[in-house]
């Protein structure tokens, strides 16, 4: 049976988580303020049966599809919330389980930086898919277990605070969120992601360190 790890419904896409998933994704790309329901499993194979059944029953549309040997990723996304929730109902019902058998995200750092070097700033827009970060501003790193409830934890953000996203890993082993801002934006959007993350139920995730 496959293990349910990330099962999470973003009620409205931010314009800034939209546009990331835009940058990373292959599929049909979503936009702001659409629904999208974010899915990760172990082992990877089985997202393909999972990509079958939402699609079949619902008028939802794939961004992203991810098959490693491990894990398997699906976002699936759809102007009309009631829509992506059929799709979750249409996945759990394949996998022959239940929202509360998906893990409980746990967070596994959280480290903020304030005043960043300009060098330090370089490193990190090299390696962004998101905006940008400036010398001086504050970097924010949420890291998650497992990996999909970053993606939450980003949309959250933003709809807290005007922060600046600057990457988003949502698959592996685990789930990094990079913020970018100044200090008291930072904060408020820090505040919410963590607190979305502790408002979600699961199975007890004692991970792997």
């Amino acid at each position: 049976m496959a293990e349910l790890r990330t099962f999470v419904v973003l009620d409205t896409l931010q314009p800034q988580v939209a546009s990331f998933l835009g940058t990373v994704s292959q599929g049909f790309l979503p936009v702001e303020g659409q629904a999208s329901l974010f899915v990760e499993i172990a082992p990877g194979i089985e997202i393909n049966l999972l990509a079958d059944a939402a699609l079949k029953a619902t008028r939802v549309k794939p961004g992203m599809q991810i098959v490693e040997r491990d894990f398997g990723v699906l976002e699936v996304h759809h102007d009309q919330q009631g829509e992506v929730r059929a799709a979750g109902v249409a996945i759990l019902d394949r996998l022959g389980l239940t929202e509360a058998d998906r893990l409980k995200p746990r967070i596994v750092s959280a480290t903020t930086i304030t005043g960043v070097d300009a060098h330090q700033t370089m490193l990190i827009n090299r390696m962004r898919h998101g905006e940008m970060i400036k010398r001086g501003q504050t970097l924010y790193v949420l890291e998650t277990h497992p990996a999909g409830y970053a993606l939450i934890a980003a949309n959250e953000a933003e709809k807290a605070a005007n922060v600046n996203v600057l990457e988003v890993r949502a698959f592996g082993a685990f789930g990094r969120v990079y913020l970018g801002g100044d200090e008291a934006n930072i904060e408020e959007g820090a505040k919410a992601a963590l607190r979305v993350l502790g408002s979600l139920s699961g199975k007890e995730n004692a991970g792997v360190r």
